[in-house]
């Protein structure tokens, strides 16, 4: 695949701007909680660590052996901190993302086979169709700017929901669309406590707040577990729910209660559309950003598509949307930020960690270090011409080792497939004065929506 352009964009993508001096407790927390990213210090795309101590010692690691070692030759060694499973536990329990040890290896088993190739290509038609419905919705908005970060929620939910529970049926998908930004708004947001290094089991201030859009969150599962059994599985292909029902672990014949199904349920429904959605917000800025790449992919998708929307062979065979969005996880990836903590003595980059420091793996700024990337901040799509140049640890979209996102085959197609049908149909430019700010709480969003012009381009002759 050549590469995208010859030439620099004459300016640089929006991002986050990093710290260039130390920061207390305090300013530390009233940072974090609007942005995590924004506790980064500057030197960190420039070191392979950085340390320090706030409230706890923490090391920054941006070197992909040490990543190497933390993610997969130690991982029992370095468990999720206690920060992270604060934020998440509360609503998706002991599922897959926060379960550690044995809990998490048979967890792992039974749902693996979920997750295989043939069942991610065989929910090709529901991405593809979610694909059409947003290109005709952007249609329908005509001239004015849409807001196509907000539209990529939409779309992404309706594939989660339909492959989750068969359509939608015996589930409010604005129910539990509302609840799970409900949960990021009131619970999301890192606790003093957090900072301090307080014991998971002190109860944070704005997580008992979230009650009510925990309760709306599970209630929604509960019921969809309850009439499942009741009435039966829909027919046609199963869903996610029938597979989640039927999986168990292949070593030990174990398989699930319906509490671990709701937690893995949630998990899915939570991960499954917010990072898509968020990845081909960011793309589609990035299309609109540079203009060439996006003439070149929009050319790529017409050329096979032609008026149909894509579906999910076609996925192998556009390089160039892929490259696009392969790009996009490398300057804004949903999970940005990543913690662990040491449970024993250990070195890593030659510096001793202790017992029960944090490690952090700061994947915004892993994918911007300037010892591991040429020209780091740029939109480059050709950086991924030939995905077996980039080195293993030093971009992590989804993790590594045997904890790696199990549904990163499912995110990439449904992303190739949605960003090619829309590139194909419309020409999308920036409104100027309305660039996203990158802000992470819990995933890395695109702050005041992604806002673009489409302009629908010419049908081309059957």
């Amino acid at each position: 695949m050549p590469r995208a352009r010859s030439v620099p964009a004459p300016a640089l993508p929006v991002r986050v701007p990093l710290v260039t001096e130390p920061m207390g407790i305090l300013r530390s927390l009233r940072t974090a909680r609007h942005n995590v990213l924004a506790i980064i210090p500057d030197i960190a795309t420039r070191q392979p660590i950085v340390s320090g101590r706030t409230g706890v010692r923490w090391h920054m690691l941006m070197d992909p052996e040490a990543i190497r070692r933390v993610l997969l030759e130690k991982v029992d060694h370095y468990p999720k901190s206690d920060v992270t499973k604060n934020l998440l536990r509360p609503a998706i329990g002991e599922g897959l993302f926060v379960a550690e040890g044995a809990h998490w290896r048979w967890q792992r088993r039974a749902v693996a086979p979920v997750f295989s190739h043939r069942n991610v290509a065989g929910l090709g038609p529901v991405m593809t169709a979610a694909a059409a419905r947003s290109a005709e919705r952007i249609a329908g908005a005509g001239p004015n700017a849409v807001n196509v970060a907000e539209e990529m929620v939409r779309a992404t939910f309706e594939v989660i929901s339909d492959i989750t529970f068969s359509g939608g049926r015996a589930f409010d998908r604005d129910a539990v669309h509302r609840a799970i930004d409900a949960y990021i708004a009131e619970a999301g947001r890192v606790s003093l406590f957090d900072i301090l290094g307080v014991p998971g089991w002190v109860p944070r201030p704005g997580r008992l707040m979230s009650g009510t859009a925990l309760r709306q969150m599970k209630s929604v599962a509960d019921d969809a577990i309850t009439a499942r059994r009741e009435r039966g599985a829909p027919e046609g292909s199963p869903d996610l729910l029938d597979l989640l029902m039927t999986a168990e672990d292949p070593k030990s014949g174990r398989a699930m209660s319906d509490a671990e199904m709701r937690d893995n349920l949630l998990t899915f429904i939570v991960a499954g559309h917010e990072t898509t959605a968020l990845t081909l917000g960011w793309a589609l800025y990035l299309c609109g950003f540079d203009p060439q790449v996006q003439e070149a992919a929009a050319g790529e998708a017409r050329a096979l598509l032609g008026n149909r929307a894509a579906r999910a062979e076609d996925v192998p065979a556009l390089p160039l949307t892929r490259a696009i969005i392969d790009e996009t996880l490398r300057l804004y990836p949903p999970a940005a930020f990543l913690s662990r903590n040491a449970r024993a003595d250990d070195e890593l980059c030659g510096r001793r960690v202790r017992a029960g420091d944090t490690v952090m793996l700061p994947i915004y700024a892993l994918h911007r270090n300037h010892l591991l990337w040429d020209d780091p901040d740029s939109f480059d799509p050709g950086r991924f011409a030939d995905r077996t140049s980039v080195p293993r640890y030093a971009y992590l979209p989804f993790g590594d080792g045997p904890r790696i996102c199990i549904g990163a085959q499912f995110a990439v197609q449904e992303a190739v497939i949605v960003l090619a049908t829309l590139l194909a149909r419309f020409r999308f430019r920036r409104v100027p004065g309305r660039d996203p700010a990158p802000v992470m709480i819990i995933t890395l969003r695109a702050e005041g929506g992604v806002w673009l012009e489409a302009e629908p381009r010419e049908t081309q002759p059957a």
